[in-house]
């Protein structure tokens, strides 16, 4: 069966808190990308983050892309924390793949962190917020 293109852009990123999950059903890192500008990103209780397309006020947030068996993929996700779930995913190149996205209550009430341009940058300077 062919392996699926699957954006990650939380702890399933290399180094990661729950990496070992994909590696655990052999997939496979494929490169570093970013989402079209049309999402905005959330941290929830600063443990993940959740990421959701929007019409307005959206912009690039860094991921990467796995390769990953398509049985992998429901593994994964059932590993995956409350509220977060797979939908299609624009990139900046306008392609689509699937990725884990947020469903908008999981946002309510938390910490957002668009314009920190992803998870990686905001867990590393998130000492430097007021």
């Amino acid at each position: 069966m062919q392996h699926l293109l699957f954006a990650v852009n939380g702890t399933l990123m290399r180094g990661l808190e729950l990496n070992p999950n994909l590696l655990a059903v052999n997939a496979t890192f494929v490169r570093k990308a970013k989402t079209a500008p049309v999402y905005r990103l959330w941290s929830i209780n600063d443990k993940h983050p959740a990421m959701l397309r929007v019409a307005s006020g959206g912009n690039a947030i860094a991921l990467e892309i796995w390769q990953i068996p398509p049985n992998g993929l429901v593994q994964v996700l059932l590993q995956e924390p409350p509220g977060l779930c797979i939908g299609k995913v624009v990139l900046e190149d306008s392609s689509e793949v699937l990725g884990v996205l947020g469903e908008p209550i999981l946002c309510e009430n938390q910490r957002e962190i668009t314009s920190w341009g992803g998870w990686r940058n905001y867990i590393a300077n998130k000492g430097d917020l007021s």
